[in-house]
C-alpha cells in the first residue's frame, strides 16, 4: 500500500477522469450548434437533446454494470484500458454524425464506455492509500478530473463541433498510453487470488436486504446532482428566455457550475478530512443544494451575468460528487468494490432519464405548465430522495476496507 498521496495511481485515475467528463459533457456544449447543423430547428434541438441525453445516460447505466461486474473479476486497471478505449472510439464516430439515429447511437457507445472510468479509479485509489490519505486521493483525482469541463469549454469555443468530439477521442486514445505503468491494488490482487471468493456477483446485492439498502443509499444520495447539472444547467438557455434573458448560452452556463463544482469538491474533500465523516459533509452539502436550487429558481434575473453566478453556485452545491463517489467504494467489500463503486455513480446519473422524462411532462401538463413549476416538484423529489438516503447510513471514514462480502 503506499503512503504517498501522489502516486502512479492517482495521477492516471485524476487524467482519466479529466478526460471522462470531457467527453461526458460535450455534448452539452454542442447541443444546439450540432443538432442545428445537421438540420433540425431550435424547436427540434431542445427534445432531440433530452433523447439524445437519455442515450447516453442509458449506455451509462449498461456500462455501470458492466464494468463494475469486470472491475472485480478481471482488475481494475483492465476497466480503465477497455472502457477508455471504447469511449474514445465513439467520440471519434461521432464526429461523423449524419442525422438522429447514428448520433443517439454513438453517445449510447459513448455512454457505456464512459461509465468505467470513475468508479475503476476511485476503487484503484481507494485500495492503495491508508484510510486516512484515501480521502485525499480521491479529492485530488475529483478536482483535477472535473476541470475537464472547463477544457470542453474553451475547446467548443475555438473548433466546430465535430472536430471537438475528434478532440476528445484523441485524448482518451493518448491517455491509454501512460495507463502501461498502472499497477492493480495489493487488496484486490490478494482477493483476486482467493478462488473461493465470489467475485463481481451483481445479482448479490439484490439477494440481502442489507446489501440492498446500502447499495439503494448510495445511489439516491447523489440524485440531485443530475438534476442541477442536467436540467437547470443543461437547459439554461431555456431557463434564461423563461426569465426574459435571450443571451444565456449553455457552453457558458456549464463552464460556471463545473467552476463551482471543482471548488465545492475540494472543499468537501477537505471538509470530510478534517471532520473525520463522510455523512455530515454530504448532509451540510445537500442543505447547500436546497438553498442553491430555491435561489435559482427564485431570483429575478435582469442580466446574464447574474445567471451565470447562480450556476456557479449551483455547482459548489452539488461538488459532494467525489464524497458520493468515495462512500460508494467505502460501503462494501473487495469482491464486490467495484462493482458497487462504478455501478453506483452511473446509476445516479442514469436517474437522469426519469428526472428528464419527468420534467419534460410536467413542464408541458396542462396542470403545471411550467418550466419552473416542473423544476420546483423534480428538485423538491430528488433532494427529500437524497435526504431520506442518507439518514442512517453507516459512517465510513475509518473502514478498513480489507474485508469481502459474503
Amino acid at each position: 500500500m503506499s503512503t504517498k498521496i501522489w502516486n502512479t495511481a492517482v495521477v492516471v485515475a485524476a487524467l482519466g477522469y479529466f478526460v471522462d467528463i470531457y467527453d461526458l459533457l460535450l455534448f452539452g456544449f454542442v447541443r444546439q450548434k450540432s443538432l442545428l447543423s445537421i438540420g433540425f430547428t431550435k424547436e427540434q434541438a431542445f427534445d432531440l437533446g433530452l433523447s439524445i441525453q437519455n442515450w447516453q445516460m442509458f449506455g451509462m447505466l449498461v456500462g455501470g454494470i458492466l464494468w463494475g461486474v469486470l472491475g472485480d473479476k478481471k482488475g481494475r486497471v483492465s476497466v480503465l484500458y477497455f472502457s477508455i478505449a471504447l469511449y474514445s472510439l465513439a467520440n471519434i464516430l461521432n464526429g461523423f454524425a449524419t442525422g438522429y439515429a447514428d448520433y443517439a447511437a454513438y453517445r449510447f457507445m459513448a455512454g457505456i464506455g464512459l461509465a468505467g472510468e470513475l468508479g475503476a479509479g476511485i476503487t484503484l485509489v481507494a485500495e492503495v492509500l491508508p484510510k486516512n490519505k484515501r480521502g485525499l486521493g480521491t479529492t485530488l483525482v475529483a478536482a483535477i478530473g472535473l476541470s475537464g469541463a472547463l477544457l470542453a469549454w474553451g475547446i467548443d469555443k475555438q473548433f466546430d463541433w465535430r472536430t471537438c468530439y475528434f478532440i476528445g477521442g484523441g485524448l482518451g486514445i493518448a491517455l491509454l498510453l501512460l495507463r502501461i505503468k498502472v499497477s492493480e491494488s495489493g487488496i484486490f490482487k490478494q482477493m483476486h487470488a482467493t478462488t473461493s471468493v465470489v467475485k463481481g456477483n451483481f445479482f448479490s446485492l439484490f439477494t440481502s436486504a442489507d446489501r440492498f439498502i446500502r447499495f439503494l443509499r448510495c445511489i439516491f444520495i447523489g440524485t440531485s446532482t443530475w438534476f442541477v447539472v442536467g436540467v437547470l444547467v443543461f437547459f439554461s438557455p431555456e431557463f434564461g428566455k423563461a426569465r426574459g434573458l435571450d443571451g444565456i448560452i449553455a457552453g457558458n452556463a456549464i463552464a460556471a457550475c463545473y467552476t463551482g463544482l471543482i471548488l465545492g469538491d475540494i472543499m468537501s474533500g477537505l471538509l470530510s478530512q478534517y471532520l473525520r465523516s463522510r455523512v455530515k459533509v454530504m448532509a451540510l452539502f445537500l442543505t447547500l443544494d436546497v438553498i442553491a436550487i430555491a435561489a435559482y429558481l427564485s431570483i429575478p434575473y435582469t442580466a446574464p451575468w447574474q445567471m451565470y453566478l447562480t450556476h456557479f453556485f449551483l455547482g459548489i452545491s452539488v461538488g459532494f460528487w467525489v464524497i458520493f463517489v468515495t462512500i460508494g467504494a467505502e460501503q462494501f467489500g473487495t469482491n464486490l468494490r467495484a462493482t458497487v463503486a462504478t455501478s453506483v455513480p452511473n446509476f445516479a446519473r442514469g436517474m437522469q432519464v426519469p428526472i428528464n422524462e419527468s420534467f419534460k411532462y410536467l413542464k408541458s401538463a396542462a396542470v403545471t405548465g411550467s418550466i419552473f413549476t416542473a423544476s420546483w416538484i423534480v428538485g423538491a423529489a430528488c433532494l427529500g430522495i437524497a435526504f431520506l438516503a442518507l439518514y442512517g447510513m453507516k459512517e465510513t471514514f475509518d473502514a478498513d476496507l480489507d474485508y469481502v462480502e459474503e
